[in-house]
């Protein structure tokens, strides 16, 4: 049976559909919702029969923890055994907001959730409709990307509904979401601070309030984060993520028969030769998430045969966009590593 779909004001949703929605999650079922980063896929956090419906409905390997969502760090401290001046730090400049931080998890936080694992990754949306379902719940809400697993993020209630929409029980639709791409991650659980997944909040901003980040070294045993598997945010066609230089002469090796998609930075010319549906991508790091998965989305379901990508610039303000392009050509493309 198709999700019910309840189109909701994005600053002020109606107290009855989210009241609905809530009572959706207390019994048990799952209801997709909109971030400010991507749309997601919620239920109860505390239940792990519920969070279990998460991982079926995606096609999610256990191994791959999820967020908690909360309402307050009051919450997020009920959640954790050890809260540091960091989190208190992080938590005061950039929540609620796109940062996840993760922590050593207490006794009440479902293995399920963790994949297993010593820590629970936890943030505090800001999206009010998203607020107002977390609070309107009261308990924390386990919810990762609302598509199927290593797919493309769902950006709009139809992306969800093109992924998910017979298997989940509600979608709360507020419209396209504003950042375009996951929370940046951060892991506090050893005493000093790493990203284990970039996003909207920078390296920078976080070195600024807390000091120098380690970079991660060899991955843990078991996950500690999302967004950590090579190939993941992937369209069902290739997706090759080549230099300026390499788009720039491709025109002339693309047989007229192909259907291709291209995601351009700047001025590189489409290929001629080709059926070419081409996107121009917004050229600062903030809209060209924003529009990423969108574009993906796009031109998957225009029929493309593979998606071509302009690189854009290789620099620190840029390093979460290239972290999803990366792996939605994992299985097609090196890294770019210039």
């Amino acid at each position: 049976m198709p999700a019910i779909c309840h189109v909701v004001d994005a600053c002020s949703p109606a107290p009855a559909v989210v009241a609905a929605a809530a009572q959706t999650i207390r019994a048990g079922g799952l209801v997709a919702f909109p971030t400010e980063t991507v749309y997601g896929l919620g239920a109860d956090g505390l239940n792990p029969v519920a969070v279990s419906h998460i991982f079926a409905a995606k096609g999610r390997p256990s191994t791959n923890p999820v967020i908690l969502h909360v309402a307050t760090v009051e919450q997020a401290r009920q959640l954790v055994l050890d809260w540091p001046a960091a989190a208190d730090l992080l938590a005061a400049r950039f929540w609620p907001g796109p940062l996840t931080l993760v922590l050593p998890r207490r006794s009440n936080v479902p293995g399920v959730v963790t994949a297993g694992g010593p820590t629970v990754a936890v943030r505090m949306p800001a999206h009010p409709v998203a607020q107002a379902l977390v609070a309107a719940c009261g308990r924390p809400l386990a919810a990762p990307s609302a598509n199927r697993s290593t797919r493309i993020s769902a950006t709009t209630a139809a992306h969800v509904a093109k992924e998910l929409g017979d298997r989940i029980d509600m979608i709360l639709d507020a419209g396209p979401t504003s950042a375009g791409l996951e929370s940046t991650v951060l892991d506090l659980s050893e005493g000093i601070s790493r990203i284990l997944r970039p996003g909207p909040i920078t390296a920078e901003q976080i070195a600024a309030l807390v000091g120098p980040l380690e970079h991660a070294s060899k991955p843990h045993k078991i996950a500690r984060s999302p967004g950590q598997m090579p190939r993941h945010y992937a369209p069902s066609v290739p997706v090759e993520l080549l230099r300026y230089e390499e788009t720039a002469c491709l025109a002339p090796e693309t047989p007229a028969a192909h259907k291709i998609g291209w995601l351009s930075f700047g001025s590189v010319p489409a290929p001629a030769a080709a059926t070419t549906i081409q996107i121009v991508m917004p050229p600062e790091p903030a809209g060209y998430a924003a529009r990423l998965y969108a574009a993906l989305h796009e031109l998957e379901d225009a029929g493309v045969e593979r998606i071509v990508v302009s690189a854009p610039p290789n620099t620190p303000c840029w390093a979460a966009v290239h972290d999803r392009l990366r792996r939605a050509a994992s299985d097609h493309e090196e890294p770019i590593t210039s």
